[in-house]
């Protein structure tokens, strides 16, 4: 069995993630981190007449540079997970229409990145496949139309509020190469707290993540300073407090070594994304982006990445549902 604990599966073959690829808008090419993107977009419609079938070209795109980054032609990865916020996923679905490989449409909200990534080195290590690529995105305009309010209203954004990332990230994990590896993966569990507040999805989620993350360290036997880093998704600097108080109640500090891919796309002050960024594209152009690029300079060797997500849509939030939070995890190493 390659279980360990009550939700953890240690790889008998660690999987390599053999190249990333990343694609931003113009707000995320203003923030810190924009050197680490291979492409910052201009214009939020990125040439198209709709910000839905922007986000599709934004996907589509990043993939096709992951593909070309990674040297090896689309024919030989044996399958794609791709998924993101509109309604029956249609970015990843009309983006990749011709890309040619077996396609797995997953939903896992924000945290679709780490999903695929999960699934596909399961599926890699199992011996199903030799080359699994995963990808994600999600678009600011997109999706304040369909989960809040048109931003022709101008409504104003409570100071709970997060910007959706513009952008698409996407991984190609490989059965053989040189690292950085993949080897534990933490499925999470759902958890429901009660908020209802579509303004406030940190703290929707962040209980998701705790349980995720106490659970991973207990089914491994380590503790948080095993990993030069421990990044969550997208749950911003209110969800960010939020894990940090819940974890060290339950006597886990993760003070000196975590941080949150919402916190650190955006500059908070300079930028006024209020709580920071969220979306399908928050952790998976971090990660393909920034994380990649320290774990491959050796800047980083052991990072626990978590992606959140909030699994509700507009039609639960007019019924009056609370909005259940999940979190699943990797552990990826050098």
């Amino acid at each position: 069995m390659k279980k360990i604990g009550t939700q953890t599966f240690k790889l008998s073959n660690p999987v390599t993630i053999l190249e990333t690829a990343s694609v931003v808008g113009s707000k995320e090419a203003s923030g810190p981190l924009a050197k680490y993107f291979d492409h910052c977009l201009e214009d939020e419609f990125y040439g198209e007449k709709t910000w839905e079938k922007a986000e599709s070209k934004i996907i589509k795109e990043t993939v096709n540079t992951v593909i070309t980054k990674a040297n090896i032609p689309a024919s030989k990865i044996d399958v794609c997970f791709a998924g993101d916020l509109l309604n029956q996923c249609i970015s990843s679905s009309f983006g990749l229409r011709e890309l040619g490989i077996p396609f797995l449409g997953i939903f896992g909200a924000c945290s679709t990145f780490v999903e695929g990534m999960l699934l596909s080195s399961m599926l890699i290590d199992g011996d199903f496949a030799e080359y699994a690529l995963c990808a994600t995105s999600s678009h600011f305009c997109s999706a304040e139309k369909q989960f809040r309010f048109p931003l022709e209203l101008g409504n104003q954004r409570p100071p709970t509020s997060q910007w959706t990332v513009t952008g698409s990230g996407a991984a190609i994990l490989a059965k053989n190469g040189t690292g950085p590896f993949v080897t534990h993966v933490t499925p999470g569990k759902i958890v429901d707290m009660g908020i209802k507040d579509a303004n406030n999805m940190g703290s929707a989620m962040a209980p998701a993540a705790v349980d995720t993350i106490i659970t991973h360290f207990k089914d491994t036997g380590r503790n948080p300073s095993y990993y030069d880093m421990i990044v969550t998704g997208d749950l911003g600097h209110i969800g960010k407090e939020i894990v940090m108080d819940l974890t060290k109640s339950q006597g886990y500090n993760l003070k000196s070594n975590y941080d949150d891919c919402g916190v650190l796309i955006f500059d908070k002050e300079k930028q006024d994304t209020h709580s920071g960024g969220s979306g399908c594209a928050c952790c998976g152009t971090v990660f393909s982006g920034y994380l990649y690029n320290q774990l491959k300079q050796k800047k980083l060797k052991k990072i626990l990445l978590i992606a959140t997500g909030a699994l509700m849509n507009s039609t639960s939030t007019q019924q009056g549902e609370s909005i259940p939070g999940i979190a699943h995890a990797v552990s990826i190493e050098i």
